[in-house]
């Protein structure tokens, strides 16, 4: 059940996330596929031979290995893995019978190797392949420069802390999210955030990475138009917190390849209400981090979401935060789709000037990349 055409491996690798899937258990194998097509750009192989071909081909985001696959087991092919240079950094799920006592302790002391018991829960399967592909990534923060590294970590320890408020019922501490936000300032001040969009590169998080995104374009493009102190602190710490309201979206909604529902739809576009529901329990927020929240989806013409404000109704900060917003959503990489080029992200947004999009905040936006970088760096 491969997901794309290839060459004689009978694998094409993609610009999107690619998992394998191996198991002599057609059953088993059939139904991870199912449930992952919709989310990764599946690969499944039903013995060793045929996934040793792939794998001189390329290697894949991640590996999802059963304990039964023929002829040598799925122990004895993580173990080859973990020998092989290339290969043995990927990250591998081992899915194993409860009854499979020795394997299952074996797997758990092999390096960025998860192990779920059988039956498990299809959230398990998806939730245990991001940790696995998000820790590769958040390892290789480790090599990077002290201010770039303290931005991501920071920033993606503040991105979960909310997720754990949110579920707790806990307001949000303002100060300290915004504070997590000075080594983002500093990085894109000092002219590195090419590195951080590098950095977010292949992390499984969508939401962070969108955020991290966004609020790193939106420090830029402030620092751009001569924004400084603690106003451009407010940029980067609504970056973070613009979108915290998809944590209450159904992960089936919210990763969703294709288009959604009337009634999927309503439910999305919900969470610019809930972020603001979340925001507004918060003391001391500054205004502007409520704007961003609140109206980056809304449009010069009155037909944007949730309030339908239009003209003079929405300030500088919601027209620079629309620009920001819809620009990381085209370029941004999902693991089912490609990103959009910079050059043509700003030509479909050139066509939503005026009616959608500030045509003067949108010039000022394309002079900014067109000054600070190329093509091949912004597109991450």
């Amino acid at each position: 059940m491969d997901t794309s055409t290839g060459d004689e491996s009978g694998v094409t690798q993609t610009q999107k996330t690619d998992i394998f899937v191996v198991s002599s258990h057609e059953k088993h194998l059939h139904e991870m596929c199912q449930a992952l097509m919709s989310f990764y750009v599946v690969h499944a192989f039903n013995d060793v031979s045929h996934l040793s071909e792939a794998l001189v081909a390329f290697a894949p985001t991640a590996i999802i290995v059963d304990e039964k696959i023929d002829p040598v087991g799925g122990l004895k092919l993580i173990e080859g893995l973990r020998k092989t240079d290339k290969l043995n950094l990927i990250p591998i799920v081992f899915t194993a019978r409860k009854g499979a006592l020795e394997q299952i302790q074996m797997a758990k002391t092999m390096p960025l190797v998860r192990t779920l018991v059988k039956p498990y829960r299809f959230s398990s399967l998806i939730g245990a392949i991001s940790d696995q592909v998000n820790a590769q990534v958040e390892a290789q923060w480790e090599t990077m420069e002290p201010v770039q590294k303290a931005a991501l970590e920071n920033t993606l320890e503040s991105f979960n802390s909310v997720a754990d408020l949110i579920a707790e019922g806990k307001p949000l501490p303002y100060n300290d999210i915004q504070e997590s936000c000075d080594p983002l300032v500093e990085a894109v001040q000092g002219g590195c955030y090419k590195e951080l969009l590098k950095g977010v590169r292949g992390h499984d998080n969508y939401s962070y990475v969108h955020s991290l995104r966004v609020a790193t374009f939106l420090t830029l493009f402030g620092d751009h138009l001569g924004i400084k102190d603690d106003d451009v602190k407010i940029l980067a710490s609504g970056g973070v917190l613009h979108d915290v309201g998809k944590m209450m979206i159904p992960h089936q909604i919210l990763n969703k390849p294709g288009r959604l529902t009337d009634h999927e739809l309503v439910i999305m576009r919900s969470h610019v209400t809930e972020t603001i529901d979340f925001l507004e329990s918060t003391s001391g927020l500054p205004r502007g981090v409520t704007v961003i929240a609140g109206q980056h989806h809304e449009k010069l013409d009155g037909t944007g979401y949730p309030y339908g404000l239009k003209g003079k109704e929405l300030n500088e900060l919601a027209r620079m935060a629309a620009i920001i917003d819809v620009f990381s959503a085209l370029t941004d990489r999902r693991c089912y789709k490609e990103g959009m080029s910079p050059v043509k992200a700003i030509k479909v947004m050139e066509n939503m000037a005026g009616g959608h999009l500030d045509a003067h905040f949108l010039t000022s936006f394309k002079e900014l990349l067109l000054d600070a970088t190329s093509d091949d760096v912004v597109l991450f």
